[in-house]
């Protein structure tokens, strides 16, 4: 069981990239009433963050009501082919690319190799790798311009809340009044009394603005979460390798 919470916790971390050695928060700006949903949603477009390879670390902290970690683990990424994790030691390794999901745990000598159901089962919510990526920059999970949204301002950001929500799930998004990004997700499976929020913060790399901080808050059937990100000496635009290859030995988890 505890090898399971430490693998939820890695790969929860893997949703949220960013940070750099020498950055700087970024401000919000003021957010404008009249504004429309339309306006909001395109401008949210017109900023997404643009890359072609991503490095660096990421320590994250870790609470839950029998657990409490902290690690920092490497990251390296390539736009719409992989995202590769690694603990120190090689004690954990995953890589996703966008037709699987692949780790393994020298802790307990498992591994998971399959599709994007493990992680649609741990986040209580459908997972795949477009998602992931959206998630990890700060882009809306959902894409926004196949809905239609209420929009409102709370705490100088917009929210945009859709007129009509999913059957599965609601989301609200928190817009940022300045960069017109994501400034909070919010994603309620209220039939199974399960939610998901997350907060973040910016910064600029290589003049791309990405996520600095986030915090994420999970509520699974009233068993609560915490984990707490902070991104360091990200690099963009390096050529990368992506080395993985499961141990022999090691025990397949059933992720069913």
């Amino acid at each position: 069981m505890k090898g399971n919470i430490y693998l939820g916790f890695v790969f929860l971390a893997l949703l949220f990239i960013g940070g750099c050695k020498s950055t700087k928060v970024l401000s919000s700006g003021t957010a404008d009433p009249s504004l429309t949903a339309k306006k909001i949603i395109q401008q949210h477009y017109k900023n997404l963050t643009d890359y072609n390879t991503l490095t660096g670390k990421l320590k994250i902290e870790y609470t839950s009501a029998d657990a409490d970690q902290s690690v920092s683990v490497s990251l390296r990424m390539k736009k719409d082919e992989a995202i590769w994790l690694s603990a120190p030691f090689g004690m954990f390794k995953a890589l996703i690319t966008p037709d699987r999901v692949s780790f393994y745990n020298r802790l307990d000598n498992e591994y998971f190799d399959g599709d994007f159901a493990y992680l649609t089962e741990m986040l209580g919510t459908e997972m795949n790798f477009e998602k992931v990526q959206n998630l990890l920059l700060g882009n809306a999970i959902l894409d926004l311009r196949n809905h239609k949204y209420e929009t409102n301002v709370v705490n100088n950001t917009y929210k945009l809340t859709p007129k009509k929500q999913e059957d599965l799930y609601s989301i609200f998004l928190f817009v940022d009044s300045k960069y017109f990004k994501i400034s909070r997700q919010e994603l309620k499976q209220h039939a199974e009394a399960r939610s998901l929020d997350m907060d973040y913060t910016y910064q600029q790399v290589s003049n791309k603005i990405i996520p600095n901080m986030v915090d994420v808050q999970i509520d699974n059937k009233g068993e609560k979460t915490t984990i707490n990100l902070e991104y360091r000496n990200i690099e963009l635009g390096k050529t990368l390798n992506f080395p993985y290859k499961i141990p022999s030995g090691f025990k397949n988890i059933d992720a069913r």
